[in-house]
């Protein structure tokens, strides 16, 4: 099962839960599963057998329904979706200025889908996206440390279990208590243009640089501009 349908179906049922103003816990006993369980299928940090979601749905009277759609339809259907939203909104909800504010001073550049956003392109982002030297790995894993970070681990589809330091092996990415983070190592910062939201300055990789350096930011890229054509 691919990571995009493990997040969808952990949407699903968080949407279908909260719709009947259930609580993690009141789903759990109904579907005579753990919290726990239901907590990590929400933030999609586990995939759900087939039993335990058809025992999850039922509880709250619904069930699964399997359908095809062309590959790639989901990009289309999201970015239209992003591109009806305020860019401040989607801001918000990455948590990006509380993430910033907490790295203090260790040097990063907004990069990938997260500095197209900033610069009008809504695209879709899972977390902020943050271009960091090779020479401040050091500093990136105290600060990890001490966000209690926790490293993907794409074997088990979750969180925990690997090193935190980005020289070990494994996908750069984290949840922190400050939110989930994806690291682009390299050996010097690229350059940047200043853009500004709501009275914040941010340093990010411009679009140009983008389409040439970031082979998904750029497919992206390409997809909204083909359907948004004087946006950008």
């Amino acid at each position: 099962m691919s990571t995009r349908l493990v997040r969808i179906l952990g949407r699903t049922v968080r949407q279908q839960r909260e719709s009947r103003a259930l609580t993690q816990r009141q789903l759990a006993d109904l579907a005579g599963v753990s919290q726990a369980s239901v907590a990590r299928i929400e933030r999609g940090d586990r995939t759900p057998g087939l039993p335990l979601l058809e025992s999850l749905l039922a509880a709250m009277n619904v069930q699964l329904t399997v359908a095809v759609e062309p590959l790639d339809a989901h990009l289309d259907a999201e970015l239209a979706q992003l591109a009806t939203r305020p860019v401040a909104e989607l801001i918000d909800r990455l948590n990006l200025d509380r993430l910033l504010d907490r790295l203090g001073d260790l040097p990063n550049v907004v990069t990938g889908a997260t500095a197209a956003l900033l610069q009008g392109a809504p695209l879709p982002v899972e977390a902020p996206e943050l271009a960091i030297r090779w020479r401040d790995s050091a500093r990136l894993t105290r600060w990890l440390e001490s966000a209690y970070g926790q490293r993907w681990n794409a074997r088990w589809s979750e969180f925990g279990g690997l090193h935190l330091e980005p020289e070990e092996p494994g996908e750069h990415r984290w949840r922190t208590r400050y939110g989930e983070i994806r690291a682009v190592m390299c050996d010097e910062l690229p350059a940047t243009v200043e853009v500004r939201h709501g009275g914040r300055s941010y340093r990010v990789v411009p679009l140009v640089e983008l389409d040439v350096t970031d082979p998904r930011t750029a497919t992206l890229l390409r997809r909204y501009r083909e359907r948004h054509p004087s946006r950008t």
